[in-house]
């Protein structure tokens, strides 16, 4: 049970921010209805409505559930916060569908995608059944397209329709190495804005794995046929995997043998992909329900407080394991599936904040050891809690075709343990998403309410700060405009050591914390391996092998900066220089009139043939403060930008918010400036040509859809860390 409180436990000023947007009901109108004790109240009491099931006590599980939540010891993912008590039935964050090869079993798994959207699942799909391009299709007499082609309708899909109305499908795609198609597929997300919708992972066999290590080639497989198609040198399809990985963060891998041995139910299929964020590997049809435990309110006088997190834990399983008999699935298949298993993924998060409670630096021989130590406490309470249910609810309906009815307790769950990214309901907490370092000390946060700017500070960095006596308005923006405090004057050598980044963090290291959590989880962990922009693709090899070597089942790479467009090369190095493309002979646009300090402002912006933002010209109505030459040269260094290939939405973030001594406006109309107006009429026409709205994001270069911001990965979710915004629950 959690400990008794008077009161919620504060939510920080964006975690505040990120429930009003995104997880507070609102009434017809559009206005906020529900208050953040609401929520908590609204999600306990549902989920307690299951206890009544089985003849428990109900009213105690609920007041038990609140007092979690509202304390923030506890979280369940995003569809549960959503979702639950609301009438909209799923409440699963993640879930895994079946692909076959006819075009019939395509259709039908486009149009099961598109439900799981409609309800707000993800969905991984393994694309490795489908024939080769180029092989027979006998019916049509023709040839077969390949499964990259075929990715493409479910992209569509996930642009389409959005996860619960709130934001974009999010896809796995896996395919296996040994398809014929493999090195199409490693490169398929090569270029800029192409299956924006999808995460892509490449799911390496055992074979593959010892033909790479002797230096020999391997065979590819037609999975029409299940004969050889082939071999390629395990060294070159490897290295193209780094390439492409170092280049543009994609792909991830998936390790096919440490997966297979932690399958539960082996008799029922074998795992061919995870969820999106790569947390889960499932059978098809099945989906998990997830939750993460605070660890940062688990510490307690500089001691991890071990009671507190067994009765979190206990509480955790048996809040998931209700969940599970509470959603409704949006497909009779997935209901199956997920009651005939019954799998429920109890994670982390604020690891780093326990870390620094502890006085442990993240890159310490101690931090691995308490992850060990803290994972293997949290599997062990897990198991116990699923025993316990057993007892009185009975074992998951497929246990006897599970590896535990040879040898191994009667569970009521499948899996219990997952570690997701958390990425907005760690904002809530105001914690570090999962098992990551901390980003960075200091953030210029912008409000998505009303697009204000502040500095954000790490609470513990600024309690540390103010006791020891060098916290200051100086520090604050210091600390904010920098990855790291390594080269920030005036804070003292043991602090810089403590408050370590995720830019800090040798990728050894990440490798190396990711297989400690890995050792003692049921599924998989979510987590980003940060490489410096310098890296090469050598180093990105050598982080993929350590982590098959320390059986990791998965690992996801990214090197800063490199998801800003840049073309793929051969190795490290600074991107191709953008050139501005000729400008057509004739172009159409449209001109919008917007008042400023200064008197009307008319902004024109015309389009190329294909409907991308070509030019920007800024005149003024009259003459007025601002010079005329001033907006000449802002409309020529847009144009130029435009036709360099810069995606609208960065210029339009780095116009946004000039102030100038005379605005004009009021709310979300209010015209700061001229550059601003400029900024306000890119998102209008951005908007207006894309039929998926201001939430759509241009993946390939990585900004925000709601303030511009640059967004970062956590395992296979993009978050943007000034306003919140979020791919992932």
């Amino acid at each position: 049970m959690s400990n008794p409180a008077s009161k919620p436990t504060p939510i920080p000023r964006t975690g505040l921010e990120v429930l009003r947007a995104r997880y507070l009901r609102r009434d017809a109108a559009g206005q906020v209805t529900e208050t953040l004790d609401g929520m908590f109240r609204r999600v306990a009491k549902h989920l307690a409505a299951a206890e009544q099931r089985f003849g428990q006590d109900a009213a105690t599980f609920e007041e038990e559930a609140y007092r979690a939540m509202s304390g923030l010891d506890l979280l369940p993912s995003s569809p549960i916060l959503m979702n639950a008590g609301t009438g909209v039935g799923a409440l699963a964050a993640c879930y895994v569908l079946p692909l076959g090869d006819s075009m019939a079993d395509i259709l039908e798994a486009a149009k099961q995608t598109g439900l799981v959207f409609k309800d707000g699942g993800g969905v991984g799909i393994a694309f490795s059944r489908l024939r080769p391009r180029g092989d027979n299709v006998s019916a049509a007499k023709g040839v077969a397209s390949g499964p990259v082609s075929f990715m493409q309708v479910f992209d569509a899909v996930g642009k389409t329709v959005k996860q619960g109305g709130r934001r974009r499908g999010a896809l796995m795609g896996a395919l296996r190495v040994d398809h014929p198609d493999i090195m199409e597929f490693v490169a398929c997300k090569e270029k800029p804005g192409v299956l924006e919708a999808f995460n892509i992972s490449v799911l390496l066999s055992p074979s593959f794995m010892a033909a790479l290590a002797a230096g020999n080639n391997y065979a590819l497989v037609n999975p029409r046929t299940g004969k050889p198609a082939g071999e390629l040198a395990a060294a070159d399809v490897f290295d193209r995997i780094c390439k492409c990985a170092w280049a543009t963060g994609e792909p991830g891998i998936l390790i096919e043998e440490h997966m297979s041995v932690a399958n539960p139910t082996p008799e029922l299929g074998s795992f061919e992909t995870t969820n999106p964020c790569g947390e889960t590997e499932l059978l098809p049809y099945e989906s998990c329900i997830l939750a993460s435990v605070n660890l940062a309110r688990m510490v307690r006088d500089r001691q991890v407080d071990w009671e507190k997190l067994a009765s979190t834990v206990h509480l955790g399983v048996r809040l998931l394991d209700n969940a599970v008999d509470l959603s409704e699935p949006p497909l009779p298949a997935i209901a199956e599936a997920s009651r005939g298993n019954r799998k429920i993924g109890l994670g982390v998060m604020g690891f780093a904040e326990m870390l620094i409670g502890l006085g442990i630096p993240y890159d310490d021989r101690r931090a691995l050891e308490s992850a060990s130590a803290v994972m293997r406490h949290v599997r062990q309470e897990a198991d116990a809690e699923s025993c316990r249910l057993a007892e009185t609810r009975g074992a998951f309906p497929n246990f006897g075709r599970s590896v535990y009815a040879k040898a191994g307790p009667r569970l009521r769950n499948a899996t219990r343990t997952a570690i997701a990214p958390t990425g907005s309901i760690s904002m809530i907490a105001g914690v570090t998403g999962g098992i990551e370092p901390i980003f960075s000390i200091g953030l210029r946060r912008r409000n998505i309410l009303d697009g204000a700017e502040f500095f954000d500070i790490h609470p513990l960095f600024e309690e540390t700060a103010r006791r020891e006596g060098f916290y200051g308005d100086e520090l604050v923006r210091r600390v904010s405009s920098v990855p790291s405090i390594r080269d920030v004057p005036g804070i003292p050598d043991r602090v810089r050591r403590l408050f370590r980044t995720a830019h800090d963090v040798a990728p050894e290291w990440h490798v190396r914390m990711q297989a400690a959590f890995q050792e003692h989880t049921d599924n998989s962990v979510s987590k980003t391996v940060n490489l410096p922009r310098e890296a090469t693709a050598e180093d990105v090899k050598k982080v993929l092998l350590l982590a098959h070597e320390l059986g990791c089942k998965g690992v996801t790479v990214y090197r800063d900066g490199s998801r800003d467009g840049q073309p793929l090369s051969a190795g490290a190095g600074a991107p191709a220089a953008r050139k501005p493309g000729t400008r057509p002979p004739c172009l159409a646009g449209n001109t919008h009139k917007l008042k400023t300090g200064c008197g009307n402002i008319f902004v024109t912006v015309t389009r190329d043939a294909s409907g991308r933002p070509q030019e920007v010209y800024v005149l003024h109505g009259k003459a007025g403060v601002c010079s005329h030459t001033e907006n000449e040269a802002l409309g020529r260094l847009a144009s130029l930008a435009l036709r360099s290939g810069v995606d609208s939405k960065d210029i339009e973030h780095q116009l946004a918010g000039i102030t100038c001594h005379l605005p004009a406006g009021i709310g979300p109309h209010k015209v700061l400036s001229c550059p601003d107006a400029v900024a306000k009429v890119l998102r209008m026409e951005r908007e207006a040509g894309d039929p998926a709205g201001p939430e759509e994001m241009h993946s390939a270069n990585a900004t925000c859809p709601e303030c511009g911001a640059a967004l970062s990965r956590q395992g296979h979710c993009d978050s943007c860390r000034c306003c919140g915004f979020s791919r992932c629950g």
